[in-house]
């Protein structure tokens, strides 16, 4: 790629024209196929989420700052600290087919001034995980974010979470690099992978999407025709 110069010779980034900072993400529901995204609320989803994480052995909380749980208090009450504001905003995740609640996942980093966002804090409870729902609720969260206008979407975890590097790069998140001692956390260092999407490739990954929750790419028992990946690899920087 080739970039302007200035009037010193240097070069410089490209003029981003119009520049209309997006709003903050409004606290609506979001609704696919397979699965329906709601405010997170203490009161609805909390001992639901509860019951449903109990199927876990414990590794969903491996590579979260928080968790496991040891009982419904402790849940709540981690909720009703964290939760309630808009930086992260928490969704549950409800199963489109038996309305139970199986998963949470925000926005996080919300930063309209430069139209960068994050997902992160993703909590997916057993039945949740590998479904098409699963997929679903992503691609819900970074419709929204670039139809309100974002320049750019974040993923971030640890670089040693080797499933949520995978999966990052499934949904057509751009590996970019490792922030070394970034972040401690339950007493241990954590390197920071950073992936990201663009608005400049979102034309093509909503299209990938699209073709993969289509319900012809779905057989009798629910198996999926084509892979997510075989789709999004191409897409990737």
């Amino acid at each position: 790629m080739s970039y302007p110069v200035n009037e010193f010779g240097q070069p410089i980034g490209l003029a981003v024209p119009n520049w209309v900072p997006p709003q903050v993400p409004p606290r609506t529901r979001l609704t696919g196929r397979f699965c329906q995204l709601e405010p997170l609320s203490v009161e609805q989803h909390a001992a639901a989420l509860f019951a449903a994480n109990r199927a876990d052995d414990g590794r969903m909380w491996t590579y979260m700052a928080y968790g496991p749980f040891a009982n419904l208090d402790a849940y709540t009450a981690w909720m009703g600290r964290v939760v309630q504001g808009n930086d992260p905003l928490f969704y549950a995740i409800i199963d489109g087919a038996t309305g139970a609640v199986v998963g949470v996942a925000s926005y996080l980093r919300i930063d309209p001034a430069n139209g960068a966002i994050e997902v992160g804090h993703i909590a997916y409870a057993p039945r949740l995980q590998r479904t098409p729902a699963a997929t679903e609720a992503m691609y819900l969260l970074m419709g929204q974010v670039f139809a309100l206008g974002y320049r750019r979407y974040e993923w971030k975890c640890d670089a040693l979470n080797a499933p949520s590097r995978a999966a990052a790069q499934r949904l057509g998140f751009t590996f970019e690099g490792i922030f070394r001692q970034a972040v401690v956390y339950k007493g241990r260092n954590r390197d920071t992978a950073w992936f990201a999407m663009t608005e400049q490739t979102w034309p093509a990954l909503q299209a990938a999407y699209t073709q993969w929750l289509a319900s012809d790419n779905f057989d009798a028992a629910g198996q999926q025709r084509v892979r997510l990946s075989d789709l999004t690899q191409p897409l990737l920087q």
